[in-house]
């Protein structure tokens, strides 16, 4: 049996999804409104919400969604994300021997103008807002991708606009205080914010593919009680993968972090949240960054690699950090960095300054840290990248990941703790060379030297 509550954007009479699937989805909206009007119809029954489906293939949306309902799912049959970025910086001459060119799966095309410089609500192709009691609650994404398709010029340095992360453009943005939202299985590409959600409760962005965008997730204003988790993500050289705002209890977990973004994961004035068994690659300092009051937080078992941008068209690029800035930068009290594995591989004329000694794990602020059983390593490259390999993004960073036969030990600050803050505990992260830290106002134990 058909539900009444179940649609599908190509069997709705009004407008036509090709064209502009916004049009189609707020006319559906309007009508699932319509029939649902009575909070308690009889006693325990209300208002159930209802599916609409996307099915395979190109919808463009020149009106922005506006979602005001509760227990809404849209789903697609394919988050369909193929690499933009790749595409864009390859000669269109080649593009006819490409399998594919363009994202696929139930893709939602964003045709909305470009309004760069905002913060992604008026360019969003899904706004989530309502006022009033209770907080909107149980929205659902899944399954389906958002192409943003440009990126605008920004006046900067590149001439192919296409490498900017900026149009103003987003796929989900959530601007009211929200209650039990999902996330799951999508695709995002080219949107200058991918995922902006403010006031989050219960949050669950689960198993997505958001990359290519200027910043991936963005969690704002405040939140608890959330995870983010299972992910492929990456962000551009000016915005995020991962960030959350004056957040408690926030699980990030299982995400695997692609190298572009400025940062991967940046918490701001966090408290109770955890950080676990996240796979971070970057290309830049400040790549794990705990920033503000930060309290209580754990940071465990992740892997953080740095190392340097093998792909010509990207190597002009930077998050505008020095190296002393610190790998994983902790300011608040009482968090706990506990058995991280660092690597730092990058030959000397890579750092910022040039010939700079890098810092791995930084307070720059607060006390009561407890740092211990972290692993950190610090080489040169040992890559050879041949003319096939730098011409392909993919095959010059996989040759710059495995290589390791000729790396040397590289010259590096294992932990440094600011001056400014004082009673942190350090233990079995650093040899006593590679420390810089004042004894008399921090604990320290040394990893003992070979034969001691």
């Amino acid at each position: 049996m058909t539900s009444q509550n179940y649609y599908d954007v190509t069997d709705w009479p009004e407008g036509d999804p090709r064209e502009d699937i916004g049009q189609v989805i707020n006319s559906i909206i309007r009508d699932i409104k319509k029939r649902q009007t009575d909070s308690d119809a009889t006693t325990g029954f209300g208002k159930p919400g209802a599916t609409i489906h996307i099915p395979s293939g190109d919808w463009r949306l020149a009106t922005q969604v506006l979602i005001d309902v509760s227990y809404l799912r849209i789903e697609g049959d394919g988050h369909g994300f193929v690499s933009s970025s790749i595409r864009y910086n390859t000669d269109e001459e080649r593009w006819p021997d490409l399998h594919e060119i363009w994202p696929g799966g139930s893709r939602v095309m964003v045709d909305l103008p470009a309004r760069p410089d905002t913060d992604g609500r008026a360019g969003a192709a899904f706004l989530v807002e309502r006022d009033g009691d209770p907080r909107i609650s149980s929205v659902e994404f899944s399954g389906f991708n958002i192409d943003g398709l440009h990126f605008v010029d920004d006046g900067g340095t590149d001439s192919n606009p296409e490498n900017s992360y900026v149009n103003g453009r987003t796929g989900v943005y959530v601007a009211s205080p929200c209650d039990s939202f999902r996330i799951e299985g999508m695709g995002m590409v080219y949107l200058e914010h991918g995922l902006v959600v403010r006031g989050a409760d219960a949050l669950s962005v689960h198993g997505n593919f958001i990359a290519e965008c200027g910043s991936c997730i963005e969690l704002r204003d405040w939140g608890q009680a959330s995870k983010v988790t299972d992910n492929l993500l990456g962000a551009g050289y000016k915005g995020r993968s991962i960030y959350a705002q004056r957040f408690g209890g926030l699980l990030v977990s299982g995400n695997n972090v692609f190298p572009r973004g400025a940062e991967s994961v940046r918490l701001d004035d966090c408290a109770r949240c955890t950080v676990t068994g996240n796979r971070l690659h970057s290309f830049y300092p400040g790549m794990l960054d705990l920033r503000g009051r930060c309290a209580e937080n754990l940071v465990a078992a992740n892997h953080l690699y740095r190392a340097w941008e093998p792909w010509p068209p990207m190597q002009m690029h930077g998050n505008g950090l020095d190296d002393s800035y610190g790998l994983l930068r902790v300011e608040g009290a009482r968090n706990t960095v506990v058995a991280n594995h660092v690597s730092e591989i990058i030959d000397p004329e890579h750092l910022e300054p040039a010939g700079a000694v890098p810092v791995a794990i930084r307070v720059s602020d607060g006390s009561g840290n407890y740092i211990a059983a972290n692993h950190v390593v610090a080489m040169t490259e040992s890559a050879v990248i041949g003319d096939e390999a730098a011409d392909s993004c993919f095959g010059a960073q996989v040759d710059a990941m495995l290589a390791n036969e000729r790396a040397v030990p590289l010259d590096m600050t294992a932990v440094r703790i600011d001056p400014s803050s004082t009673g942190n505990m350090v233990l079995d992260t650093a040899t006593d060379a590679q420390a810089d830290l004042d004894r008399s106002v921090n604990a320290f134990r040394p990893i003992p030297a070979i034969g001691a």
